[in-house]
Order: C-alpha cells, then structure tokens, then sequence
C-alpha cells in the first residue's frame, strides 16, 4: 500500500493534483463522478482510499462513480425532486380553481390588447376576503402578500386598467416674453395685465 502512495504521489507532480482538483470543482453531478473516477483509474488503480488521500475527494463519491462505471447506470438523487416547498397552489389546488374563478370575474384585458395579460380590479385583501366567505379557513389561506403573488402567477395583475384619457383642447400660454431691451420679462403676460 505504501509503494502504491508513493509511486501515485511521485508520477504526478503538486501542480497536476491541483489542476485535477481544479477541474474536478468545475463539474457537478453525474459528470465529476466519472471524472473522478477515471483519475481514481488512471492514477490510483480504482483504490478510493488511495484516491482520498491524493486528490481529497471524498470516497464515497468515488465509490459511486466508479460503480457508475462499472455497471453503466447513472445514479440520481431524489434531492431536486422531493426537496423544498410547494407552491400553494399545488397544495389547494380546490381554493386555487376557486380564486381563479373569483380572479376571472373581476378581469378585464388589456384596451390595447398587446398582451395576453388579464388586469383585474380584486385586490389581494380583497381576493381573501372573498374566499373567507366562500368557506374557506383562515390556515389554508396565504397571506395578502403571497396572494398577490398567486394572482400574478396565475397570469392576472392586480392593476386597473388605465382608460384613454381625452385631448386638450387649447395650448398652454408660454411664459416667457422679450422686452424692448431684450431681456425676457419675469412675469407671465397674462398676470402682467392683471397687476
């Protein structure tokens, strides 16, 4: 074992364990265990141990990935897919179709129909007001913050929708006027006469 260690350590220099070592942090997953594998191969002749103490990678990563290579299957974690939260609608999936409903009612499309977006007049409090009255208890229900944000991503925004607004119809006075001098005059014209 220690002829192993030494030889290992002696054909690669310190620089080339850290480019190795550097190379190996790049990647994640599936692709730095057969990586790591293929250096526990090559410069360690499989042995985890031995691959441990020269390049600092934890064993059983090794172990895994020279298994992966062995057998040609990929081992995947349930970390990404059982991991963090739902969002609220797919736990209430009942209260959600019900918003959505109450959502739909209050909706009006965009007057210059650019966007596929919904505007809708409810407001978050107001949305949860609704749902309270509906039968629905106060644990199911998010917070007025969280709703809004439920109503966003349901495609609906918690705007009114701004109406055309009518032309003037007469132009503004300027203020400023030249003086026989040349000089612009401090007052308006109009406030001068007036004085």
């Amino acid at each position: 074992m220690m002829n192993k260690l030494s030889f290992s350590r002696q054909s690669l220099s310190a620089s080339q364990i850290e480019d190795i070592r550097l190379a190996a942090s790049k990647m994640r997953g599936e692709e730095r265990r057969a990586f790591q594998a293929e250096m526990a191969l090559k410069y360690c002749e499989g042995n985890v141990r031995l691959t441990e103490t020269i390049f600092g990678w934890g064993r059983e990563t090794v172990a895994v990935g020279l298994a992966e290579k062995r057998t040609g299957l990929i081992c995947y974690g349930a970390q990404s897919a059982l991991s963090g939260n739902k969002r609220w609608e797919d736990r209430h999936p009942d209260i959600a179709e019900a918003l959505r409903q109450l959502a739909q009612a209050h909706a009006q499309q965009d007057p210059t129909f650019r966007t596929t977006i919904s505007y809708t007049r409810l407001t978050a409090a107001e949305a949860l007001k609704r749902l309270r009255a509906q039968g629905f208890q106060d644990n199911q229900l998010p917070s007025p913050s969280a709703m809004a944000e439920i109503l966003n991503r349901m495609g609906y925004r918690l705007r009114t929708v701004i109406k055309a607004k009518p032309q003037k119809k007469f132009q503004k006075r300027t203020r400023s006027l030249t003086t026989s001098s040349g000089k612009t005059s401090q007052r308006a014209p109009w406030r001068a006469r007036n004085a």
